[in-house]
């Protein structure tokens, strides 16, 4: 099984439908899934996304799985509400064979590519090796091996831009691997690898430029404006 946490890419999910689940606080009657089971699906603002909607948004770009409790107090529901929301689109997913899977795996909540996707997806990247990394990789690349070890939320923030899809080719290529986890945060954490510099043509990370003639601002500044300073 291959997981959005490690190494391939599951794809947005659509919006599915599930058995009923009890009705929350300042859920209104009425209110409920599109099957006509009466399971709400809002967040109690019509203009707003709804509590699936919103449940997928967090999952697809979590780090690590995601406890119910958590993905509860973030959205403002019930817990008992939100565990029940999650089991019924993650049968749903299953019923409509999709190529990924919502799982529960370590108190948490992730997605994860289907076992029987793993041939396509692995096709798909071997075809890939000998691509030129794109610019976005190259920014990606260029973060971890500043700031090594590095989680993927830190190199999300300096860049600004979610970088899991670059972070996973990253690693399927070898450039990147993993590096441990943070004591703090139990993000996983990541550093350049030895091929890395193989194909850089350097002995050490030493040898890797200067980076502060390059930036509009100091790396200080960028760790300060992203809440990742010391």
């Amino acid at each position: 099984m291959t997981d959005m946490n490690g190494r391939q890419s599951a794809g947005p999910p659509g919006d599915l439908s599930g058995p009923g689940t009890p009705h929350g606080p300042g859920v209104p009657d009425g209110t409920g899934a599109p099957d006509g089971t009466g399971a709400p699906d809002d967040l109690g603002a019509p203009e707003g996304p709804s509590l699936r909607a919103s449940l997928e948004a967090i999952l697809l770009v979590a780090d690590e799985p995601v406890p119910a409790v958590i993905l509860a107090q973030v959205l403002e529901r019930p817990t008992g509400e939100v565990s029940s929301l999650l089991r019924d689109t993650a049968a749903a997913y299953a019923a409509e064979d999709r190529g990924f899977d919502l799982r529960e795996i370590a108190g948490g909540w992730r997605f994860y590519t289907r076992e029987e996707c793993a041939p396509v997806v692995e096709r798909f990247v071997s075809e890939g090796q000998e691509v030129r990394l794109t610019q976005a990789a190259l920014e990606t690349l260029a973060v971890v091996a500043y700031r090594q070890p590095v989680s993927r939320a830190r190199v999300s923030a300096v860049r600004g831009v979610n970088c899991d899809g670059v972070m996973r080719t990253l690693t399927l290529r070898g450039l990147v691997e993993d590096a441990g986890t943070d004591r703090e945060t139990g993000a996983i954490l990541y550093r350049t690898t030895g091929y890395f510099l193989e194909r850089l043509g350097l002995a050490s990370l030493e040898e890797l430029p200067d980076l502060a003639p390059f930036l509009p601002d100091s790396v200080e500044d960028v760790d300060e404006a992203t809440g990742y300073g010391p």
